[in-house]
C-alpha cells in the first residue's frame, strides 16, 4: 500500500487542471500549489509531476510555452486547453459523485 500522500494518476491529473485553471504556471509553482492548498498533506514529486504533465500536453488539454520564472530562469508554463477545461469539468462532477458515494458507503456502514 501507498504512503497517504500517494496519489493516483486520475487524482493527480484533476489537481494540476484545477491548479492551471486560473493562470498560467510552471512545473514547480504547480506542485508548490498543491502542497500549500494541501496544507502539506499532498506531495507531488517530480517523478509523477512531469510524466502527467505530458500526457496530460498529449490528450490536448493543457499546451505548454516557455517563459521566465520568478528567478529569471526559463521555463515551461502550462495552461489549461479549451477542452482541458471541458474535461476538468467533467472530472470534477465524476469526482464530486465518486466522493459522495464513498462518503456515504463509510458513514453508513
Amino acid at each position: 500500500m501507498g504512503k497517504p500522500n500517494d496519489l493516483i494518476q486520475g487524482t493527480l491529473d484533476l489537481l494540476i487542471l484545477k491548479t492551471i485553471a486560473l493562470e498560467p504556471m510552471h512545473g514547480w509553482g504547480i506542485a508548490q500549489r498543491i502542497r500549500q492548498l494541501s496544507k502539506d498533506v499532498l506531495q507531488v514529486n517530480q517523478g509523477a509531476l512531469y510524466p502527467a504533465l505530458h500526457r496530460l500536453e498529449q490528450h490536448g488539454w493543457i499546451k505548454a510555452q516557455w517563459g521566465d520564472s520568478e528567478n529569471n530562469r526559463r521555463a515551461r508554463y502550462y495552461s489549461l486547453t479549451r477542452a482541458g477545461a471541458k474535461y476538468l469539468a467533467q472530472q470534477r462532477a465524476n469526482w464530486d459523485r465518486l466522493s459522495l458515494a464513498i462518503d456515504f458507503v463509510l458513514e453508513n456502514s
